[in-house]
């Protein structure tokens, strides 16, 4: 029978753990940005989140993945702000535009403990962490106090990999899923379109400590996702030459099973707009798209995400 990461910690054990990243705040290095602020004193930098975390919204999510999403939704609880800059960020509004201070003063943990066990009352099949890599600590601390109270569902990390392996090895034997999302692999692109040149070597080693610590994605009977990794790689116009890396990667260091959504919605938003990167200011083309799904299954990649039109049709062009 399925059981959820953190209950095998005990609630000792899981209150220890959280102490321990809430400790860690004073000299903030929860993110590879490493800014070693005082948060712990409400002072922020990079994240623009001090001691507590603030959330946007919070309710069953019936556009993730089929294995996440079922058929209650995934809980979702979408954090603000966020430690990349990405400049075509679809949720700008929640994880670039706010400003310290306009979104108030925090959720603190009893608040975001409160919205866990409500979506666990809803029904939703799991507890799913947006934009969770610069609060870690109060992610943890709020966790602690729901199973407490009670709170039993699998956890998902719906990150974008620019992780810090200190905060991964603080979920170790707590996260039931991790769902990074791939964005690029070249040092020129990660620096123009996210403003960080570090984030491909970060996103390796943080999607490679994800996949040691729970392998590949495990779905159950009934179609559900208990464990493992779910990768998303969002293809970019113009830029297959990073999903074809990004793809190769995960097929050598993973392994052929691992799952990957390639995702087509790209669309400009955000900073993407007038004379700004124009290279970037257009939609995905089908053929684009048709040709990361031919990488893909090119690279024995074959647990790609089924709800994709294109992927569908290539799989009963070949007889699949």
């Amino acid at each position: 029978m399925f059981r959820a990461n953190y209950l095998n910690l005990g609630s000792d054990q899981l209150q220890t753990r959280a102490e321990e990243a809430v400790s860690a705040l004073s000299d903030c290095r929860i993110c590879p940005r490493d800014c070693r602020v005082d948060r712990l004193a409400d002072r922020w930098a990079a994240c623009k989140t001090g001691r507590y975390a603030s959330v946007s919204s919070y309710f069953p999510h019936m556009g993730e993945e089929d294995p996440l999403r079922g058929w209650n939704g995934s809980g979702t609880i979408f954090f603000s702000h966020c430690n990349l800059r990405c400049v075509f960020c679809q949720n700008f509004d929640i994880s670039q535009a706010i400003k310290p201070g306009r979104s108030g003063p925090g959720s603190g943990p009893r608040e975001i403990a409160d919205m866990m066990l409500d979506l666990q009352r809803r029904g939703c099949h799991n507890i799913n962490w947006v934009t969770p890599e610069h609060v870690v600590p109060q992610a943890l601390e709020a966790l602690a106090l729901a199973v407490e109270d009670g709170l039993t569902l699998p956890i998902v990390y719906n990150t974008s990999a620019y992780d810090a392996l200190e905060s991964l090895a603080l979920l170790d034997g707590i996260v039931d899923i991790y769902m990074p999302d791939f964005k690029f692999w070249s040092r020129e692109s990660s620096e123009r379109y996210l403003k960080a040149a570090d984030y491909p070597g970060a996103a390796r080693a943080a999607i490679a400590e994800m996949h040691r610590q729970v392998g590949p994605l495990q779905i159950d009977a009934n179609g559900l996702a208990r464990r493992g990794v779910l990768i998303r790689h969002l293809v970019m116009p113009g830029r297959l030459d990073e999903t074809r890396a990004i793809l190769e990667w995960i097929e050598s260091q993973l392994g052929r099973d691992s799952y990957v959504n390639l995702m087509d919605q790209y669309r400009p938003a955000g900073r993407v707009h007038g004379d700004a990167y124009p290279e970037i200011a257009r939609r995905v083309s089908s053929d684009e798209f048709r040709q990361a799904v031919e990488i893909a299954s090119s690279l024995g990649l074959s647990r790609l995400d089924e709800r994709r039109p294109e992927v569908n049709l290539i799989r009963r062009l070949r007889g699949h």
